[in-house]
């Protein structure tokens, strides 16, 4: 299934809780019911997966805590807050980074209506290339473009 496909049914599913629920419950109700709703689907899909966290020298097993990892390679992160703020984004970013998949959703159940409060997060970011491979690839990444 592609990132696109895994998305639409991570938006569908959203949208059929929130009708069924509304607004106003805890994040917990959210994160189980889209739990459910995936995996009934016949989706892989992994809650509370656990990231590690490699500080200096340490790796700690469970550093970070994604709240839906489905098919291996699409992360959502869920809320029941008044305002999503740019540190819900960056924690996703992280999320896409360390699972090292490129698309998520950031979704706020918290909202009139559920479009209202979904975010597609992107990871466009791409590990650098070294300057010696730059030559033998002809590629340009890595370079500064001023």
């Amino acid at each position: 299934m592609t990132q696109n496909e895994i998305a639409s049914v991570v938006f569908e599913s959203a949208l059929k809780i929130h009708r069924r629920l509304g607004p106003g419950l805890v994040e917990s109700v959210y994160k189980e019911c889209m739990y459910y709703e995936i995996k009934e689907r016949g989706l892989h899909v992994e809650k509370q997966k656990g990231m590690p966290l490699i500080y200096e020298d340490i790796q700690f097993e469970v550093g970070y805590l994604m709240d839906l990892y489905i098919e291996n390679q699409f992360v959502v992160e869920i809320k029941s807050i008044d305002t999503l703020h740019d540190v819900h984004l960056s924690q996703i970013l992280t999320y896409l980074r360390l699972s090292e998949s490129s698309l998520g959703m950031l979704i706020n159940f918290n909202v009139p209506l559920i479009k209202d409060g979904v975010k597609r997060v992107i990871n466009n970011k791409r590990k650098r290339v070294e300057p010696s491979k730059e030559k033998e690839n002809g590629s340009k990444m890595g370079q500064d473009s001023k």
